[in-house]
């Protein structure tokens, strides 16, 4: 006898959930009117009444980047945020590098420009991000939040001249076996490779084409605006290439480049990992970043004549860069473990010098336009605080000392260690300038209170404790693990 045919039941969600051309668009949108500098209470408007007339939005994420670096998240109900987005607290005690747990109230603010819309099988449907301002009780700028430093900063110049500063930044990651692989490192011992064919020999169909396949969508769909995508040297090692932007933009881009990777790994049992050295032997990781400055839409580091078809400028920039560079080197490599990465026998930039073809220096200049002349500073480690490196880079080179002309032939090297780098750090009164005298004390303290965690010497092997303890792996059981 044949049964009646039930009515498939009505679906009790109904969350937005975006193609991935529709999210590109409006991600774009967004993008052009935050680089053509819309004002920010057109912008507000805009997104209050958006997420008023969504009715398929469940959720905001505001996120915020602590002093070292790490990207913490929030999620308000829709609703909530927009009766309360002038109100949002946090306990900054719980923070490392924010407030004293006497002082432990902080609030936040909603940058309305860096708002994203979200791939839904990426994040889950019905969510968009974005990106906070941590501020004192009173609503003035909290000084140990680098992103609105940098915000600050740039905002400054091109308020002052119609300055820009344009960012493109080239971060190499690995893809390894099993999910959170980093945070059981100290049970397993080892990383697993997935794939082994390198930089030419990696087949379509394998794991690390099909990670990269699926994140490069993911950016381009959040309007990241890809050019190439592809595996590095180094076996299960990867970088998407993405379009360079202004300076804020662009260090918001690696935060969620960092974040799509980590959770496209997640999803097919996997981990990207950002750790500079996280096997001897092979390539480290890098976080190669290019910069050019321009006035009135002119890129004032382009010379045509000039040496390496880079202006004066360009080589004053560069000059300051390389004078102070034992002096930053601890914002630019924050961790024990990139260190490591600082090593001669794998093109490591740790020359104290600019050059157009050696990729042991420092810096150097690729070929370019009038459009793509630029510097790229390549010893910038990729768990780096993005908007720390870039305000350190970007303040540098545009107001730094000018290096000594007795030094200009010296062969220099940065530190290849982290009590090194955490002593000339503390020693110089430039540094000091650039962050004010309690942040620099507070990142130079926390730095010491990982190094001290992990043996003095760095050896030939990675080291158990230089993972556990690392910044953007280490939580509160891990950290007491010690």
């Amino acid at each position: 006898m044949d049964r009646p045919v039930r009515a498939s039941a009505p679906s009790l969600r109904s969350f937005l959930e975006l193609p991935y051309d529709e999210l590109e668009e409006l991600n774009l949108e967004a993008k052009r009117q935050r680089l053509n500098r819309v004002k920010i209470d057109k912008i507000r408007e805009q997104r209050t009444k958006y997420l008023t007339d969504e009715k398929r939005i469940k959720a905001v994420t505001v996120c915020f980047t602590d002093l070292e670096g790490r990207l913490h998240m929030l999620d308000y109900d829709k609703k909530f945020l927009l009766g309360s987005a002038d109100n949002l607290t946090f306990d900054g005690s719980s923070i490392r590098g924010f407030s004293a747990q006497q002082e432990s109230d902080l609030r936040l603010g909603i940058d309305w420009s860096a708002f994203y819309w979200l791939p839904s099988d990426v994040f889950g449907p019905g969510k968009v991000i974005v990106f906070g301002e941590v501020l004192e009780k009173d609503g003035s700028p909290y000084v140990a939040d680098l992103r609105g430093r940098l915000k600050s900063f740039t905002d400054g110049l091109f308020n002052k001249d119609g300055t820009v500063c344009n960012v493109a930044h080239e971060i190499e990651g690995f893809l390894f076996k099993g999910k959170d692989a980093e945070r059981h490192y100290h049970e397993t011992g080892l990383f697993e490779f997935p794939s082994t064919g390198g930089y030419y020999h990696t087949l379509p169909g394998d794991a690390l084409r099909q990670f990269i396949d699926r994140s490069a969508e993911a950016q381009r769909a959040m309007g990241f605006e890809n050019e190439k995508d592809h595996p590095e040297v180094a076996p299960s090692q990867f970088e998407m290439n993405f379009k360079y932007a202004d300076a804020m933009v662009a260090a918001d881009e690696v935060q969620l480049y960092k974040l799509l990777a980590r959770q496209v790994a997640s999803q097919m049992d996997m981990t990207a990992s950002f750790l500079p050295k996280p096997m001897a032997g092979v390539n480290g990781n890098g976080m190669h970043t290019n910069l050019s400055i321009a006035k009135k839409g002119v890129n004032i580091f382009h010379d045509k004549k000039g040496k390496d078809g880079l202006a004066k400028v360009g080589w004053d920039f560069i000059g300051r860069v390389l004078a102070s560079a034992p002096d930053i080197c601890l914002a630019l490599n924050a961790s024990v473990n990139s260190y490591r990465r600082l090593d001669p026998h794998f093109e490591a930039p740790n020359q104290i010098k600019a050059s157009a073809i050696d990729r042991g220096s420092m810096v150097r200049i690729p070929l370019g336009n009038e459009r793509s002349a630029r510097i790229e500073v390549r010893s910038v480690a990729p768990d780096a605080n993005p908007y720390m490196s870039v305000y350190t880079i970007l303040r540098t080179g545009l107001e730094g000392p000018k290096g000594k002309d007795e030094d200009a032939d010296k062969t220099r090297f940065l530190p290849d260690n982290i009590y090194d780098a955490i002593q000339l750090f503390r020693d110089s009164d430039f540094s000091k300038k650039l962050y004010g005298e309690s942040v620099h004390a507070k990142f130079a303290e926390l730095k010491h209170a990982s190094a001290d965690r992990c043996p003095r010497a760095l050896g030939a092997r990675v080291k158990t404790n230089e993972v556990q303890f690392h910044h953007e792996i280490t939580n509160q059981w891990l950290w007491n693990q010690f």
